[in-house]
């Protein structure tokens, strides 16, 4: 059945485990009236079938989204230090609440984990739709919920994204423009710091500053790619400075990398701008206390998200949606770039 991509109903548990509708409710909360290996017969039916008892949401004959899901596949001391998924999530919280929403959220440890939960959230009739982020290169989750028949949403480009509506920033033309801007500088040799090298954005982003590179005739650029939090970021800086032929403008994947740089130029002696210029991606608070401040791709994450849950309410009351590209970051530049040494 749950091949199907149907929901398992109360009542299909009820059938398999051969007892009423009214047994498998007494068993799940837990109440006397049924016997106990009655109720474990009942428990071990739910499970192969995938359904749990919804606590939260409400009554499915109500057309309203109630509660939207949410998984990260992100260590919980990142999510509390990096400020995109901050930023990210009161964009969607902002929506859910003009709507009497809530948002569930969880982090799990891979994609094997969330798509588990993703059936279990939606055949458990847990949540309305959901929200799906940080895409791979042939994400395993688009072939598993594709067929689920769950509203959902993804975050990524649409190449990365199967039939999922997809909302999306163009990253190659963002980081197209970074290198240009640092290029226009007098930067020859620019390096990047990016976020894991599996993700489908990171590799956007990558073969974009590759290409870009090239085609502005500088020198061939090293790339490192990290797990986004700042201990990576500044081992990468400084993997960077150390090397022979250092770079003058290193561009990063978050701001939180970045600032982590600028404290290790710092300590090895460098003076930014004039010995090294920073670039920043996201534009967050931090980039505006950091002394000196930072340059930075701006994106309003804010308003990203909010975009999202939108498209998910589109999704969710049938409306014929293929989402769509939001803003592309822009530069702003700041104290943190400057023209290369010697230029």
């Amino acid at each position: 059945m749950s091949g199907t991509g149907e929901r398992v109903t109360i009542k299909d548990v009820a059938a398999r485990a051969g007892v009423s509708k009214g047994a498998v409710s007494l068993a799940f909360n837990h109440k006397p009236g049924v016997s106990q290996a009655t109720r474990e017969r009942i428990f071990a039916v739910a499970r192969e079938l995938g359904w749990a008892p919804s606590a939260t949401a409400r009554s499915l004959s109500s057309q309203r989204v109630d509660i939207v899901g949410l998984a990260l596949c992100r260590p919980a001391r990142l999510l509390g230090l990096e400020p995109f998924y901050m930023d990210f999530i009161s964009g969607i919280e902002s929506v859910l609440a003009e709507r009497s929403c809530s948002l569930l959220l969880r982090l799990v440890r891979d994609l094997d984990e969330e798509i588990a939960l993703c059936k279990e959230w939606w055949r458990g009739r847990m949540i309305a739709g959901a929200i799906l982020v940080d895409f791979r290169e042939d994400d395993p989750r688009v072939p598993a919920l594709q067929g689920l028949g769950m509203p959902a949403v993804a975050v990524g480009h649409p190449r990365l994204t199967g039939t999922f509506p997809a909302v999306w920033t163009d990253d190659a033309s963002a980081v197209a423009e970074a290198v240009r801007y640092l290029a226009a500088l007098g930067h020859r040799r620019i390096a990047r710091v990016g976020g894991p090298a599996d993700l489908g954005h990171s590799v956007i982003r990558a073969r974009a500053f590759a290409d870009t590179v090239r085609q502005l005739g500088l020198e061939e650029a090293r790339q490192i790619a990290t797990g986004f939090d700042e201990k990576e970021g500044a081992r990468a800086t400084r993997t960077l400075l150390l090397a022979a032929d250092r770079p003058t403008a290193i561009v990063y994947d978050n701001d939180i990398m970045a600032v982590a740089g600028a404290g290790v130029a710092a300590e090895m002696g460098f003076t930014v701008p004039d010995d090294l210029s920073l670039l920043a991606w996201d534009d967050s608070q931090l980039c505006r206390i950091t002394h000196p401040t930072l340059s930075a791709m701006s994106h309003d994450v804010h308003h990203f998200g909010a975009e999202v849950a939108r498209v998910l309410f589109d999704v969710v009351n049938g409306v014929d949606t293929q989402g769509h590209q939001v803003p592309t970051p822009s530069l702003t530049p700041r104290g943190s770039t400057a023209p290369a040494p010697g230029g």
